[in-house]
Order: structure tokens, then C-alpha cells, then sequence
């Protein structure tokens, strides 16, 4: 078998060359980078929309999720221990399926992380005018940017530390929140009887939408899950690629499993389906101020209000690295403006960091603007990508596992035992999840914009590639 093609961001398997990068992320911060990226909003407020869809059974589409994202990251994780280089999966498209999944899968994942850290600054400003109304909109917005471009901008060390210990913060509150819920599950407390599993089965019983609702519900459960993709990024920048990617990978997966089904499962224990149902997505309404409210912890929803707002901070800042490394290396591969793979002295690609925040000035005019239908349009994009790059990296890996079998010698630590088989079935659950724009509108869009904007890449590919044969 002839050997892939590679790209000028792909170095020779097992090499650790960052092409100017600097490798100082620690296994712990790139854990929590990860964390950072997936452990988010989308648990904290939005589990109700999931429970909604299926109520009880919101825990199996939990638990699929879980196992769905947890052989997309192993794989993932292979592959990124394997080449341990800027662009990442974007890279290593390139080399096994070709120049056009390399440019595809860079350009999607780029877009839908300015998309998610403009959606998500703009989060974190109505947070902070939760507690201070005053604040205008723009001063608010313009100060989290200011924080979360320059954490980015200092060098990869401090942005490691400090996302670090901002998913910390998230990691350590939602313990605090499983402990509490399940003492009040089990024990209760002097003036709250202890409510047992009653509440799953109680009213209407587990599955009250039917079977079908399990599937449905994915479309919002596995978007909740997205972020940790970022992982794989930093392996270009990790101080001993192999043992952190592998490392960091399996620690994420089994943690995310955790936090997402045990959460479901106690809220769901804790609290009667319906009223989580009917809650329209405001912090008062979120499954973690009941909770806190119902032990009694004074101004529970305050409190909340702190645990999203470093939530969409950290989010903000792990996408806002990952977006600006795929960059950075579509620019080192001759597949985006020069300028933009430069470096600072300190190795932050400075330029490809700037373009990255335009997401942020994007959705700051449409916050002020209050144009509400252009942020679901372009979340419909996000929510495709995400779907699409996670076939792309389950492609590239089966096109992996298959040269890296007929190549041993070139490949040194860890291969997934049967890693082919479940890429293939990880890539059946995923079309499965897209499946439901048959019956979920906003999935729907999601398949339309997301076509749409996946042939616009694929055009511009062609372009530049025709220019390349010309020249």
C-alpha cells in the first residue's frame, strides 16, 4: 500500500515537531481544556430541553451519547498520539482521505467554534448583567472578549493554567451538586423527605413519549456533549504528546459519562419531569437552582448564575484556542492567507487568534440588534458541523487503522482493539442523530444551512485547487 499523502502540518508519525509551536500543556490541563470545551451550558441550562423531548428517558439518551462521544475520543485519541501535530484532525483528513477533507474539516470546525465563542461571550454578558442591569450590553460583551482574547494571547502556558482551573471551578460545583442531589435522593433532609427513583416512573411512566422519543431527544443531547474535539487540537502544543492524548482522552470520556448520566439521572430522580419540561430555559428554571433551592443554599440561582458564567468563559476560551491552532495550520498547508499562520515570539499565532474573535463582534451586533432568527441560523451551522467533522474524523480513521495495519513499523503506542469496527458503528450513531431533522425542525435547518454552507466549502476547495494545478 502506497504511503498517504501529507500535508505541510503533518509531520512523520510519532515526530513531535510543533512547527513553532510550544509544547507546555501539562496531561492535567489538557484533561481539563477538554472539560473546559464540552462541560458547559448545554448541561447547566439547556438538559431540560432534552428532558422535554423524553422525559425520564432523557438518561438513555444521555447514556448513548455518552457512549457514542466516548469511542469517538479513544479513536480520536489514537490517531492524535500518533501524529501529534498542529491541525490536528484537520491534518490527518488531509493525509488519509485528502486535500478536500483536510480543508473541509478545518474550515467547518473553524467556523462553527467562532459561531460557539460569539454565542458564548454574548452568554457570559447577559450573565453578568443578571447581577449588575445596568452594565450596557456592549461594555459587558467587550469586557469578557477582552478577557478571553487575552488569556489566549499572553502564550499556550497561561492559557493551559488558566482554563485549567476554570473548569475546575465547573468540575467542583457540579460534584457539589450530584453530592447534594443524591443525599436528597437517599436521605432527604429534616424537612424534605428523601424522594427515592419514584419520580422516573411515576407519571406516565419511564418512556411517556415512547421508544421514539430516546432518539429524538440526541439531537439536543449530543450537541451538549460537543467541545472535546479541542483535545486532539492541543496535541501539537502537549509536553509528551502520546501519554497526554491518550491519557487525556480516556479521562475525558469516562468523565464526561459520568457527570451528563449521573446528573440526569438525580435531577430526574429529584424533580417531576414535567416541571423541568416546563421550564422555558431561564437560570431560574435550570435543574441546578432547584436543586441548591430545594437544600435550602441562600440565593441559589446567584449561585448558578457564577457556575454558567465561568461555564461560558472557559467554553469561550477553549474554543476560541482550537479555533485559532486549525487556523494556523490551513494557512501553514497553503489553504488559508499567509498572514494568518505567523507567530508570536512566544508561539501564539496572533493573527489567526484575531480572526477568530469575529464571531464575537458577529454576535454582539446581533445581540444589540436583538436579531434572534440570524443566532439560529448560525447555530444551525455549528450544530451541522459539529455532525460532520465528527463522520470526517471517524473516516480518516478507518483510512488510519488500515495503513497503520499494513505499516506497524512506522506507528508506535497504543491502537484501539477493534478500532475499525467501532469507528463504523460510531459513524452509524452519528448519521443516526442526524436522522432526526426527519422529525426535529430545528435539526431540520441544521441539515439544509449545514449542506448549503459544506458545498460553498467545496467549491472554494475546487478553486484553489485549480489554481494550484495552474501554477
Amino acid at each position: 500500500m502506497a504511503a498517504p499523502e501529507r500535508p505541510a502540518s503533518l509531520a512523520p508519525a510519532g515526530a513531535s515537531e510543533g512547527e513553532g509551536l510550544v509544547r507546555s500543556l501539562t496531561p492535567r490541563q489538557t484533561t481539563m481544556i477538554g472539560l473546559g470545551s464540552a462541560l458547559g451550558t448545554g448541561l447547566f441550562l439547556g438538559s431540560g430541553s432534552a428532558i422535554s423531548a423524553a422525559g425520564p428517558a432523557a438518561i438513555l439518551s444521555y447514556a448513548i451519547g455518552a457512549v457514542l462521544v466516548a469511542i469517538i475520543a479513544v479513536l480520536l485519541g489514537e490517531m492524535s498520539a500518533a501524529h501529534p501535530v498542529q491541525g490536528s484532525f484537520g491534518a490527518i483528513a488531509h493525509t488519509y482521505l485528502g486535500p478536500w477533507a483536510g480543508f473541509l474539516t478545518r474550515w467547518t470546525y473553524w467556523f462553527s467554534a467562532v459561531v460557539v465563542i460569539g454565542t458564548e461571550v454574548v452568554a457570559a454578558a447577559l450573565y453578568l448583567r443578571w447581577w449588575w442591569p445596568g452594565i450596557p450590553m456592549g461594555a459587558a460583551i467587550l469586557a469578557v472578549a477582552a478577557v478571553v482574547l487575552a488569556v489566549n494571547a499572553v502564550n499556550v502556558k497561561s492559557f493551559g493554567t488558566t482554563e485549567f482551573w476554570l473548569s475546575t471551578v465547573k468540575v467542583t460545583a457540579l460534584c457539589a451538586f450530584i453530592l447534594c442531589a443524591a443525599f436528597l435522593v437517599f436521605f432527604g433532609l429534616p424537612d424534605h423527605a428523601a424522594t427515592g427513583f419514584a419520580h422516573l416512573t411515576d407519571d406516565g411512566g419511564f418512556l411517556p413519549h415512547g421508544a421514539k422519543s430516546v432518539w429524538i431527544a440526541l439531537s439536543v443531547v449530543m450537541f451538549a456533549y460537543a467541545g472535546f474535539e479541542v483535545v486532539a487540537i492541543t496535541a501539537a502544543e502537549a509536553t509528551d504528546p502520546q501519554r497526554t492524548i491518550r491519557t487525556a482522552m480516556r479521562q475525558l470520556a469516562w468523565r464526561l459519562s459520568v457527570f451528563y448520566v449521573l446528573s440526569i439521572i438525580l435531577v430526574t430522580a429529584l424533580i417531576p419531569w414535567r416541571h423541568l419540561a416546563a421550564g422555558d430555559g431561564s437560570l431560574e428554571a435550570s435543574p441546578f437552582v432547584r436543586v441548591f433551592s430545594d437544600v435550602g443554599v441562600p440565593a441559589a440561582a446567584s449561585l448558578t448564575n457564577m457556575v454558567v458564567l465561568i461555564a461560558a468563559v472557559s467554553a469561550a476560551n477553549a474554543q476560541l484556542y482550537g479555533a485559532s491552532r486549525l487556523l494556523h495550520s490551513l494557512a501553514h498547508d497553503g489553504l488559508a492567507p499567509a498572514p494568518v499562520g505567523r507567530l508570536t515570539a512566544r508561539g501564539v499565532p496572533a493573527v489567526a487568534l484575531a480572526a477568530s474573535t469575529l464571531g464575537i463582534a458577529a454576535a454582539a451586533l446581533l445581540a444589540f440588534y436583538d436579531v434572534g432568527g440570524i443566532f439560529t441560523f448560525l447555530m444551525s451551522i455549528a450544530l451541522f458541523a459539529v455532525l460532520l467533522v465528527w463522520l470526517l474524523i471517524l473516516a480518516s480513521y478507518v483510512a488510519f487503522r488500515r495503513h497503520r495495519d499494513a505499516h506497524p513499523a512506522e506507528f508506535t503506542g497504543f491502537s484501539v482493539p477493534g478500532g475499525s469496527r467501532l469507528a463504523v458503528l460510531a459513524g452509524l450513531g452519528v448519521l443516526a442523530v442526524a436522522a432526526t431533522a426527519i422529525e426535529v425542525p430545528d435539526m431540520r435547518q441544521a441539515a439544509w444551512v449545514g449542506l448549503s454552507f459544506t458545498a460553498v466549502l467545496l467549491a472554494g476547495y475546487a478553486l484553489i485547487a485549480a489554481r494550484r494545478r495552474q501554477h
